[in-house]
């Protein structure tokens, strides 16, 4: 099997329109198809996200995420940044709290978390 990269990642939310202003409005990310389900009584917001994208669906009475950040299934979802510092400052800026900045200890590279509005814990790591 050849992969040649991560196609996308589904997030389900509670909350459409405020999901849909943090990742929109605030991160940045351009939309790419927007699309209201009758018969799931739900929305699929497709994000591009540089080389991959972001499925934001949400779904009536979703159930609530494991908040446990060691449970089974995805830990979080990691950002490639060029400039840790200034991505940390855009997000302080707007409103959006950061974690200190940590280094890996396997890598030599600086990395941070954030939260979505679900608490979905969010990563910035620093790239070459």
């Amino acid at each position: 099997m050849n992969f040649l990269g991560i196609h996308h990642v589904a997030i389900i939310c509670s909350d459409y329109d405020r999901s849909k202003h943090f990742y929109v409005e605030l991160l940045g990310f351009s939309i790419i198809q927007e699309t209201y389900r009758t018969a799931r009584n739900s929305y699929k917001l497709d994000l591009q996200a540089s080389n991959a994208q972001i499925e934001l669906f949400s779904f009536p009475d979703p159930p609530e995420r494991v908040n446990s950040p060691e449970a089974c299934g995805l830990r979080h979802l990691s950002f490639a940044v060029a400039n840790l510092d200034a991505s940390v400052a855009d997000l302080l800026a707007k409103g959006i709290s950061v974690e200190p900045i940590r280094l890996d200890e396997l890598t030599g590279r600086r990395f941070t978390f954030f939260k979505d509005p679900d608490d979905l814990p969010l990563e910035l790591y620093e790239a070459d």
